[in-house]
């Protein structure tokens, strides 16, 4: 997690503890720019905070504070470092080798939860429009990756007609060996439990892990040129950072 989307996650959502109903969270204003997908993100909590009970309302925020309190950056796979072999299933049944998406230059993995997660269905095509144009200009590849099994993919990629792949980490294989994964506590799963809803069932993975919203760069010797994770699935990266590294990856193939 970078520190601003560590700033973010700690500034922009409101305690457990003070969370009125009816009341949106406590932002500078201005702080955050139109069209931004962050500013999206803020405009869907605020519409929970409107419209949600007091008690699901403590729950999702809890949530979401645990397991930034949890993160540590240093958890994570570290740019410079080598991931090994691996491959993903599209939502047609077919395999995405890493050889093959890194092979003329750098690509690109964009980390959700699944895929009728409501801050997803606003990161997905916030990338669509802002990220994959520029990449599909550079000639970089752009994977979005859930652990759910690529049946249940197939709705988000055509809900949004999406011009890249969507493709299944199946096990987390990828989200574990990037240290981005993470699994709901006791408390969140009591929660869910009492409203009958199993995450596991939803992914179809049986489990309680997801991973936690994040953007990769990968350099064609398949090392880490760029992360950004994120515990608190409502802060997520811009394409702008995104883009900086590739352009970056593809000025300099082989730093020192």
């Amino acid at each position: 997690m970078s520190n601003s989307l560590a700033a973010a996650s700690a500034a922009a959502w409101p305690t457990e503890q003070a969370v009125p109903a009816g009341r949106p969270p406590t932002m500078a204003a201005g702080a955050l720019a139109e069209g931004t997908l962050q500013a999206k993100l803020a405009a869907l909590h605020a519409e929970r905070v409107r419209s949600w009970s007091a008690d699901d309302l403590a729950d999702n925020i809890g949530q979401r504070q645990r397991l930034a309190a949890r993160f540590r950056p240093g958890q994570t796979l570290q740019p410079g470092q080598a991931i090994t072999p691996f491959s993903l299933t599209d939502t047609a049944g077919g395999l995405l080798h890493l050889a093959n998406l890194v092979a003329n230059g750098p690509a690109v993995l964009v980390f959700f939860r699944f895929a009728g997660c409501p801050a997803c269905n606003i990161a997905i095509p916030h990338y669509r429009d802002t990220l994959a144009p520029v990449l599909a200009s550079l000639g970089v590849p752009l994977v979005a990756v859930s652990p759910q099994v690529p049946e249940r993919l197939r709705d988000i990629h055509t809900r949004h007609a999406l011009p890249f792949a969507v493709a299944s980490d199946l096990d987390n294989v990828v989200a574990r060996r990037l240290g981005i994964l993470f699994s709901y506590d006791e408390k969140a799963r009591e929660a869910s439990r009492r409203k009958g809803q199993f995450i596991g069932d939803v992914t179809g993975t049986a489990t309680w892990e997801l991973p936690m919203p994040a953007a990769i760069v990968l350099d064609q010797h398949c090392r880490l040129r760029f992360i950004d994770a994120s515990p608190d699935w409502l802060v997520r990266t811009e394409s702008g950072p995104i883009i900086q590294a590739v352009r970056q990856a593809l000025d300099h193939p082989d730093p020192a």
